[in-house]
């Protein structure tokens, strides 16, 4: 028997702060009318530039900041404690000041391989099939819990003014549907693989005290039902949030199968409403951009599509030193016209919309009434 979606009883952590609490519920009620546009990396560095204040290139293009941020926990072990440390008081203070203007982080984690070389890639001849040595009673088990105390430790300094900690969507082993990571589908069993999600909650939240994560759930775009989607879900009371990362589908290599990715979506929002959950459109976008009426000829008219309850859609990062490397425009760049008629949709929610975001009792028609 599910529960009345909305209701806080859907939260995996009883113990939530209140502000973790409150952001919960603010998403569940804007996905029903309206959609926060995220983008990765967006006030840490862009097109051409890293490290400025207050500075990113979706607030130079319309003059707000995306409504969620992406960060990454990547540099948050496989390096020497001199550099774990100087790369989480940069990410604590991005975090602060994005809970301190009102927005939202959510953390991705490319995860370098606690058991060999090769990052976070799997690389044939280097990586090491990792998920089965982190487990419980695995080789590297202890390492990964150490591992899980460093990201612990993180969670418990994200402080804002008042003291309260800023909450995040943590959003671990993502498009674990593919290869292309450790992690991926065909380097672990599926049991192993629920085993190692469903310690790494348990551990943050129940031994550690990790009461400020909002956790999500996102494989890439690999399936077409609900049944392939949820192959190696971890159970209900192991999600908070289900999501999905798709480019494969909207534009990438210049394809494009709008009415395949629009049905994915749909099997994801689908999902969340009938099991109490969050959703969101965890990864898309177009590199470079070349198209000029992609924000609102195919991102915008996916997300209106089918009344599905998406609670943000995020593209990814800005890379500051290529050329092309890029998911947001820059000022002059191609789609920037389109861009500021999906910025000025009705629908669309970027930073500057926000008001209460961690305060439970906000009302409906502060985020539904924009003022651009």
């Amino acid at each position: 028997m599910f529960l009345v979606v909305g209701k806080t009883e859907a939260q995996i952590d009883k113990q939530a702060t209140k502000e973790t609490k409150a952001l919960y519920q603010y998403l569940a009620k804007t996905a029903k009318k309206n959609i926060l546009f995220g983008h990765q990396h967006a006030t840490e560095y862009g097109h051409g530039w890293a490290g400025d204040a207050d500075r990113s290139d979706v607030k130079s293009v319309t003059g707000s900041h995306p409504a969620v941020i992406g960060v990454d926990f990547s540099g948050l072990s496989g390096r020497t404690k001199e550099q774990i440390a100087e790369t989480a008081e940069a990410l604590r203070q991005n975090v602060v000041a994005t809970y301190q203007r009102g927005g939202i982080t959510t953390v991705a984690w490319h995860f370098p391989n606690p058991a060999s070389g090769g990052g976070f890639y799997w690389k044939d001849s280097i990586s090491v099939a990792s998920i089965d040595l982190i487990k419980p009673n695995g080789s590297h088990h202890e390492k990964y819990k150490e591992i899980l105390r460093t990201i612990a430790n993180f969670a418990h300094s994200v402080k804002g003014k008042d003291g309260t900690l800023a909450p995040m969507i943590f959003r671990p082993y993502h498009e674990f549907d593919g290869d292309w990571f450790w992690w991926g589908k065909s380097h672990c069993s599926r049991e192993d693989f629920i085993a190692v999600w469903q310690f790494t909650v348990s551990y943050l939240r129940d031994t550690l005290g990790v009461h400020n994560f909002i956790y999500a759930f996102s494989p890439d775009c690999k399936f077409t039902s609900e049944q392939e989607f949820l192959a190696r879900f971890p159970g209900n009371e192991w999600v908070d949030m289900v999501g999905m990362d798709n480019y494969a589908d909207f534009g990438r290599d210049g394809h494009y199968n709008l009415a395949l990715g629009i049905k994915k979506l749909k099997i994801v929002s689908d999902y969340a409403k009938k099991a109490n959950k969050l959703a969101a459109f965890t990864e898309t976008g177009l590199e470079s951009i070349p198209n000029t009426t992609w924000w609102t000829e195919t991102l915008l008219k996916a997300l209106k599509s089918e009344k599905m309850n998406l609670a943000y859609v995020l593209v990814w990062r800005n890379d500051k030193t290529s050329p092309t490397h890029y998911y947001a425009p820059f000022p002059e760049q191609v789609s920037v016209p389109d861009f500021l008629k999906f910025y000025n949709d009705p629908y669309t929610l970027f930073e500057k919309d926000l008001k209460n975001v961690y305060h439970r009792k906000a009302s409906i028609q502060e985020f539904t009434n924009k003022q651009k």
